[in-house]
């Protein structure tokens, strides 16, 4: 089977986020990993008005008429499956990321989501939203994620300078309160509802 296309979704726009760390340390880490074909995408390359069409995207046809929708479009056509990076915001997530979810219909269809956030609880209450958020559009949301706490967020304020291998690797080496490699788990199974579907959707 050819290669699985995953695309990082950073999910937050603010100045000094903290999204960044997350999303390139995961980025770098599916360079090395067998069968994947891994790509960050940015939203603040995609600055995308507030959802105005005067129709539902389902009836688009996935032609839009805002030229950086159009190019969000494609980049999510070309996907097999999605990580989406988040931060929690007052009990959710944030919303140039609803935004950008919204705009889209069928390019998200029968597709795997997996879930990384961080902020309260660890992002939890943002990613239990997400996961309702993505059943509506059609994707398979996985089990599996990744929660990012205070202690992670805090060792990068307090050391700029520290990498971001350096500064997740309790996530990969199980000295963390997560068990043991708990990207490596992540991935597995992700990359298990990516393979099943893409091979469903190639044959449908």
């Amino acid at each position: 089977m050819d290669k699985i296309k995953i695309k990082i979704i950073l999910g937050s726009i603010r100045e000094g986020r903290f999204g960044e760390r997350p999303a390139n340390w995961i980025n770098e880490e599916l360079k090395n990993w067998e069968g994947v074909d891994a790509e960050l995408l940015d939203l603040k390359d995609y600055p995308m008005p507030f959802f105005d069409a005067p129709m539902g995207p389902s009836m688009m046809n996935m032609k839009y008429p805002n030229e950086t929708v159009q190019k969000w479009s494609d980049k999510i056509k070309e996907a097999d499956a999605f990580i989406v990076v988040s931060p929690e915001y007052n009990h959710g997530y944030s919303s140039v990321l609803k935004n950008a979810l919204d705009w889209l219909g069928p390019e998200w269809s029968m597709k795997p989501a997996g879930f990384v956030s961080y902020g309260s609880v660890s992002g939890a209450r943002a990613i239990e939203q997400l996961r309702t958020v993505a059943i509506e559009l059609n994707m398979v949301p996985i089990k599996k994620s990744i929660h990012i706490g205070w202690e992670f967020m805090m060792s990068a304020w307090n050391n700029k300078s520290i990498s971001n291998a350096d500064l997740f690797a309790p996530l990969r080496k199980g000295t963390g309160p997560m068990g043991s490699d708990h990207l490596a788990a992540f991935m597995e199974n992700l990359l298990w509802m990516a393979r099943a579907l893409k091979s469903a959707r190639q044959s449908a």
